[in-house]
């Protein structure tokens, strides 16, 4: 009767946590990979749209990127949306390539960047503690409506509180993870 509660509460938990991971992606460890301009939005005539939506980003070696633009004449609008970033880079162009060189990153850098990683696993343990709290309450509701028993309720709420450590376990984990890739030289 609340398995269907459980389940939405644990499907958003998901996609929370495949947010996380793909914000983690666009994190830089000192290594070259398109999808660190996958959060780069251009204001492009007045749209602002997705880099990687006007443009082919390709790493021919470790520490560089290529974008080759369809359109050459949006070139000065994607270096400026590079260099607004938080990425830290340069853009360099010749008139129908912009390169990118990944720095190698220094102390300094990585340390800001772990403290990224955690300020974002921060954010989505929120999200999914207020995911919990909602379905929460949805248990509560049914139980005062007379639709599941107050033993339901306990179960329904010790299986919740299980998903839930299980999500926040798992961002722990994957932040540990770029953490140790970050910090290693």
């Amino acid at each position: 009767m609340y398995q269907p509660v459980i389940d939405q509460a644990s499907d958003k938990m998901e996609k929370t946590k495949d947010a996380y991971r793909r914000e983690l992606v666009s994190l830089r460890a000192g290594r070259a990979n398109p999808k660190l301009l996958d959060r780069i939005v251009v204001d492009y005539y007045g749209t602002q749209t997705p880099l990687n939506q006007m443009a082919n980003i390709m790493s021919p070696e470790p520490r560089l990127l290529t974008i080759s633009l369809w359109d050459p004449k949006a070139i000065p609008l994607v270096e400026k949306a590079i260099l607004k970033s938080d990425l830290g880079l340069n853009p360099a162009n010749d008139g129908k390539l912009i390169r990118l060189v990944i720095p190698e990153l220094n102390e300094e850098r990585r340390k800001e960047l772990t403290r990224l990683v955690w300020r974002s696993a921060e954010e989505s343990k929120v999200a999914i503690r207020n995911i919990r709290r909602d379905a929460m309450e949805t248990i509560k509701k049914m139980q005062k409506n007379s639709e599941i028993t107050e033993d339901d309720q306990r179960v329904a709420e010790a299986e919740l509180q299980k998903v839930t450590d299980a999500a926040v376990k798992d961002i722990d984990e994957q932040g540990k993870e770029k953490e140790k890739e970050i910090m290693a030289v």
